[in-house]
């Protein structure tokens, strides 16, 4: 697959499955937007191997099969190597463009490794652990594409890993039911425990209101991730600030939707409107105008 196909593969992954992120991803100017669609692509295909998983034992070990041809496949093709794939010609010219570290990436595939065995956190630090690689990983990731003003490189990157566990632990939220079909769960055991919540009543056998506080209280802790990592968007290019406002707030959104629920996350998948979608898009978009025009005013080769 040629570089210029699979960028445009890795565009098709995001725009499919990243409804709200790929509509956020086009407030950037777009020699930054590809590379960020190729980002996206790696992880998602990573995902998806580990999604397919179900609690077969065989399964589960082909998984992990897949998901060292990966590895494999990945170290190759950065030393060099010629590999047939759909993503990775992307992703390995973004690593490289932008020096993305591999323990970043080594991270996340950490992460994703670890949903072939592990089913269960007893409490929220063991879930942040995981999260340190499924979530946080990919902010750090993204910093370099997003690039950073002047001097705050370092300060920006915890603000960018509190954005991913922020964006992960909503779509915990918005997703029990599902990881539950996959024989997962997030949401820590001792929430649950201290809710009086059982897995039985994420099957949606009962004790409603228990578990309508148990997701109330998640979602508050998801906020406190978000209000730590606004200040860093201010640390953000002027260029890439509107994007991730817009990402900031659709992702946001999710956990208003899902407090309009009344915390309901069994009846239906929780989704921004449409027209709210729109509204905030149409909201950024001359920021991200404005921006754009500045940035074709510099000098060539300043960034």
């Amino acid at each position: 697959m040629t570089l210029t196909a699979s960028y445009e593969h890795c565009r098709r992954l995001n725009a499919r499955h990243g409804r709200s992120f790929y509509l956020a991803t086009l407030l950037l100017p777009a020699w930054k937007r590809g590379h960020v669609h190729a980002l996206y692509g790696f992880t998602r295909h990573v995902d998806d191997i580990v999604d397919a998983c179900g609690e077969d034992a065989a399964d589960a070990t082909g998984r992990a099969g897949a998901l060292d041809e990966v590895t494999r496949r990945l170290t190759a093709s950065l030393a060099g190597e010629a590999i047939e794939d759909p993503v990775l010609p992307a992703f390995v010219h973004t690593v490289r463009s932008f020096g993305i570290e591999r323990a970043d990436i080594d991270a996340f595939l950490r992460s994703m490794r670890t949903d072939l065995t592990v089913t269960r956190y007893a409490g929220y630090d063991d879930l942040l652990v995981y999260m340190e690689g499924s979530a946080a990983a990919i902010g750090l990731m993204m910093l370099p594409i997003l690039e950073t003003v002047p001097g705050a490189g370092r300060t920006a990157r915890e603000p960018a890993r509190e954005l991913g566990r922020a964006f992960q632990l909503t779509n915990f939220l918005r997703d029990v039911a599902e990881d539950l079909a996959r024989g997962r769960v997030y949401l820590p055991q001792e929430d649950l425990a201290k809710f009086g919540v059982t897995e039985d009543d994420l099957r949606g056998g009962g004790r409603d209101r228990a578990l309508r506080e148990l997701v109330a209280f998640e979602a508050d802790r998801a906020r406190d991730h978000y209000r730590r990592a606004l200040d860093g968007v201010e640390l953000l290019t002027p260029s890439s600030r509107p994007c991730i406002r817009a990402a900031y707030e659709l992702y946001g959104g999710i956990l208003d939707e899902i407090a309009a629920s009344g915390h309901d996350v069994l009846t239906a998948r929780a989704r921004v409107p449409r027209h709210r979608r729109a509204a905030i898009f149409a909201r950024h978009m001359l920021a991200a105008s404005a921006a754009g025009r500045a940035e074709r005013r510099r000098p060539a080769g300043v960034r």
